[in-house]
């Protein structure tokens, strides 16, 4: 059974930093694509970013690019989200996810599993 355990989730001031974790169980982590999904209160659940099973392709909402950096260790089972210059809009609850297909996809149906999500809240 697939398992993934997000961390890392806080409060932070508009301007600051935090970095989330994803540990993965059940299955070979190194064989997948990872990402994470965010959903604020009241709105849909949107991509954040994506990174292939190699951590050699990555792709971002225009939302994040240059300010959130993906990255993988195959060797723990893990991903991680580096959030940079944190906004008031960046309040979510955010979900690691692990999909079946190649690339790196930022539709939500091409992810099979799914954290239980790490709540980021950006104020001052």
């Amino acid at each position: 059974q697939v398992q993934l355990v997000e961390s890392g989730g806080g409060w932070v001031q508009p301007g600051g930093s935090l970095r989330l974790s994803c540990v993965s169980s059940g299955r070979t982590f190194s064989r997948y694509v990872m990402g994470w999904f965010r959903q604020a209160s009241g709105k849909e659940r949107e991509f954040v970013g994506a990174i292939n099973f190699s951590g050699k392709s990555t792709d971002y909402a225009e939302s994040v690019k240059g300010r959130f950096t993906l990255s993988r260790d195959n060797d723990k089972s893990t991903m991680y989200l580096q959030m940079n210059s944190l906004k008031p809009e960046d309040t979510a609850v955010y979900y690691c996810v692990s999909g079946n297909v190649g690339g790196v996809p930022g539709r939500s149906y091409e992810y099979a599993y799914w954290g239980r999500g790490t709540q980021v809240t950006v104020s001052a």
